[in-house]
């Protein structure tokens, strides 16, 4: 089964084996919705979840004193494929966009393949590496993007001129 790194421990809080969790995943309140994450590859019950400014610090089963919660320091935590959340329509998982096929609408035309996604603000913005090279960068948005089939491997897109130079 496929691990999914949703965060980073940080450090330890406090004496009582809690850690901190740098959150990976835009929605930190997903920690609560959570019965157990891993830790490199070992299995951890969580026992408790609270916040401090953005920063996640949970309670471990088993990790009960400030020692055992410094040897987590700087490692990942994951989640299962089972755990990820069911994504509204028309919302897609960086990593399944990662790799797609960008098409012109109109020809047909390979522009490139998705290489990254940036979320500098309110809407994504798709980095598109083109065959020579070169990056073409179009946001996410239903002007540019009329179609995505992650099962089938491509994003159809609208460009408009000026947007490929």
């Amino acid at each position: 089964m496929e691990k999914i790194k949703i965060g980073r421990i940080v450090n330890a809080v406090a004496l009582r084996g809690e850690v901190k969790v740098y959150n990976y995943s835009g929605y930190k309140e997903r920690y609560e919705e959570l019965d157990r994450i891993i830790v490199e590859d070992k299995e951890y019950e969580i026992e408790k979840v609270r916040y401090q400014q953005h920063m996640v610090i949970l309670k471990l089963e088993g990790v009960n004193d400030r020692n055992a919660a410094e040897a987590m320091k700087n490692k990942d935590v994951f989640i299962t494929e089972d755990d990820l959340l069911e994504l509204p329509e028309d919302t897609f998982y960086i990593r399944d966009l990662i790799g797609l096929k960008v098409l012109d609408e109109e020809t047909g035309d390979i522009i490139g393949k998705i290489k990254d996604v940036l979320q500098p603000s309110s809407q994504d913005i798709y980095v598109v590496k083109r065959p020579e090279g070169s990056d073409v960068l179009i946001p996410a948005v239903s002007e540019f993007v009329k179609e995505v089939s992650v099962t089938e491997g491509f994003v159809k897109v609208h460009l408009i001129e000026g947007m490929m130079e």
